[in-house]
């Protein structure tokens, strides 16, 4: 299924080759709800449908693996965990991270007090992204239910940067690389920490690399605050010295060379520090005197989340990357945004609320009013 059935013939042919049964096409999902043999929906779509599917499924009894971040909003992402418990749904986010062995190791490592006590944390979301350059608005393209691709997000004329994964860098759909990308590491250091709500944010940055209609920051740098530890996040999307590591050597046993390793996580103890990889990059520890002291290969772990998420609707268990965990995980990234939407001053954190207190310009951006009939309910 795809707002732009242009996209789903191709998909089709392809899942055909490999299952010797040709899929039904879809345009509006929607339908999807209303077949009952159907157990589960994949939501792989842009960041403002994320919460409105996955709702929706929900009700209608599907089991739902979403795609990361949880939600486009913190509002919308809270409605997320209470449709998932109400309904007693499986709901796996695409944090893959969550099913990966080594980083599973990484948490016991912390936790064993290896480490001695951990009062800063980096994390590093730094590489090349070539700008999306500037295009005027066109005309809807033939084969596109655009009503049905904007769904709760504000109806503007079509524009071809804000469609195909251009959508990435504006606020109306998501919030820049942080949420994107981003959110993979800053959840697993979430986990590693083991903290609740931080107390504070503050996130400054700008466009300062790119001249093009991205509205998202190209250089960012955020600070969680926590009672005896601060957590940091680094941006940049102009360094292309800072390299993924290539998929293939991600299921091989070396380490990448962590000073220009783009995706990692610095865990500062007063034992020892942490440098951990994501999507089978792995970890090492380097203690005191320098020298790496312990050590875990990683494998790349999209395939045990899938086959995680296909268990947990067979047994009904709560999955590796439940929406309650990647929820708190992706309001990291949501609150950094808030703070440098409002200019980049510290915002105190209201944990009960999930909101900012005595702030009232960053509360609007808490929750979006959504556009009818694409809204998310008060109750779900």
């Amino acid at each position: 299924s795809d707002a732009d059935s242009r996209r789903m013939g191709p998909v089709a042919d392809k899942v055909a080759r490999i299952s010797g049964t040709a899929p039904r096409q879809l345009q509006d999902f929607r339908h999807i709800l209303d077949i009952g043999h159907v157990d589960a929906l994949i939501s792989a779509t842009p960041d403002h449908w994320h919460a409105l599917a996955t709702i929706w499924a929900c009700q209608a009894g599907k089991d739902v693996y979403v795609e990361k971040p949880a939600s486009h909003n913190i509002w919308e992402g809270r409605k997320m965990v209470e449709a998932a418990r109400k309904y007693r749904r499986v709901v796996q986010v695409g944090a893959q991270n969550r099913s990966a062995p080594e980083v599973m190791a990484g948490v016991e490592y912390l936790r064993s007090g290896k480490l001695g006590s951990v009062h800063f944390v980096r994390v590093l979301n730094m590489k090349q992204r070539d700008p999306i350059g500037k295009k005027a608005d066109e005309p809807v393209p033939s084969g596109v239910n655009y009503d049905l691709w904007c769904g709760p997000a504000p109806m503007k004329p079509f524009n071809p940067n804000r469609f195909h994964y251009s959508w990435h860098w504006f606020w109306d759909f998501s919030g820049g690389d942080i949420i994107n990308d981003g959110v993979h590491q800053i959840d697993i250091a979430r986990w590693l920490i083991d903290k609740p709500y931080p107390r504070a944010v503050s996130c400054t940055g700008g466009k300062y690399a790119y001249d093009d209609d991205q509205e998202t920051p190209d250089t960012q740098v955020a600070h969680w605050e926590y009672d005896d530890m601060t957590l940091s996040f680094n941006l940049t999307l102009w360094t292309p010295y800072m390299q993924k590591t290539a998929w293939e050597v991600r299921d091989l046993d070396q380490f990448p060379d962590w000073r220009f390793c783009a995706t990692r996580i610095e865990v500062y103890g007063t034992k020892g520090m942490m440098m951990m990889g994501r999507h089978g990059e792995g970890w090492q520890v380097y203690g005191i005197d320098g020298k790496v002291v312990d050590s875990h290969f990683g494998r790349h772990p999209h395939g045990p989340h899938l086959e995680n998420f296909f268990a947990c609707i067979r047994d009904r268990k709560t999955p590796s990357g439940d929406i309650e965990e990647l929820h708190r995980s992706t309001f990291l990234c949501q609150t950094a945004n808030i703070a440098y939407r409002v200019g980049g001053r510290r915002l105190e954190i209201d944990p009960e609320g999930e909101c900012f207190i005595g702030a009232d310009d960053a509360n609007v951006l808490v929750k979006r009013r959504g556009r009818a009939p694409y809204q998310v309910p008060e109750r779900v």
